[in-house]
């Protein structure tokens, strides 16, 4: 089992929801989001969800394609990430962290190194939004071998025909992308939403997060309760990107992550 297989697996005993936080890796610079990530587990957070800046991220809204920005313009870069993870794994073996980017670094880099490298930083898991189920062998299936999860996601738009090849390699938890489009777009609908989660849930034991469109403690905890919890992000960013200070973000966290834990 991964961290995030057990970490599941134990809020799932406890009856909680899990709360699944997002930051970008080098937002605003190295330091500051190594602050941030280190605050987030005692803030309530129970999944690390650390971006990789890319120069084209087409499903990122602007909030996050701003954050991306400035990483990159603080030079930050793949191996810089993996120092992040490697620093906070120092005083943190527990927290399940998941990388979530696109293809392009990880294929520069090379993906035998990159998948060695990831694991002994300490990541757990991989959401690479620009690569679908076709494209497995590519990098799902020897992330699978080297003991990494690959977490698919789902959208409004994956119907019954598609939902299948989704779910056929796809481990650690399934993310249900609530709304359709871009992060940070539109809020999310609870009541749309439930049927959805109930019918992933119909064609998988895997735990089922949603995320988009989730900005407040009440938002979080109306769609953790129709789902095995949610992931906030552009929320989060956002106040990453106010220049707010790191204490601020961290207390923010917190609410969001108590009204999920409601759920």
């Amino acid at each position: 089992m991964t961290r995030i297989d057990r970490t599941f697996a134990a809020l799932k005993a406890e009856g909680r929801k899990a709360f699944v936080a997002y930051i970008m890796a080098g937002d605003p610079d190295m330091e500051t989001s190594l602050q941030i990530m280190r605050g987030l587990p005692a803030a309530g957070v129970d999944v690390i969800e650390l971006g990789l800046p890319f120069t084209d991220p087409m499903a990122d809204g602007p909030t996050i394609q701003a954050a991306g920005q400035r990483a990159l313009e603080g030079h930050q870069t793949l191996a810089k990430t993996l120092d992040m993870v490697r620093a906070f794994r120092q005083g943190d073996a527990g927290t399940p962290i998941v990388l979530m980017g696109y293809y392009n670094p990880i294929y520069s880099r090379g993906v035998d190194r990159f998948l060695a490298e990831a694991k002994e930083a300490g990541i757990d898991g991989l959401i690479v939004v620009d690569l679908p189920p076709e494209e497995d062998a590519e990098l799902c299936l020897p992330a699978q071998a080297a003991g990494l999860n690959f977490i698919r996601l789902a959208t409004p738009t994956t119907d019954a025909q598609r939902l299948p090849k989704v779910l056929q390699n796809t481990s650690g938890f399934v993310y249900y992308v609530s709304v359709t489009g871009i992060t940070g777009a539109a809020q999310a609908q609870a009541g749309a939403v439930g049927p959805e989660i109930a019918r992933i849930k119909a064609s998988t034991d895997l735990p089922v997060v949603v995320g988009f469109g989730i900005a407040t403690p009440e938002s979080a905890q109306a769609l953790a309760g129709v789902a095995d919890g949610c992931v906030v992000g552009s929320a989060i960013v956002k106040l990453v990107g106010e220049g707010r200070p790191v204490p601020e973000v961290l207390a923010r966290v917190a609410e969001l992550a108590a009204g999920a834990h409601r759920g």
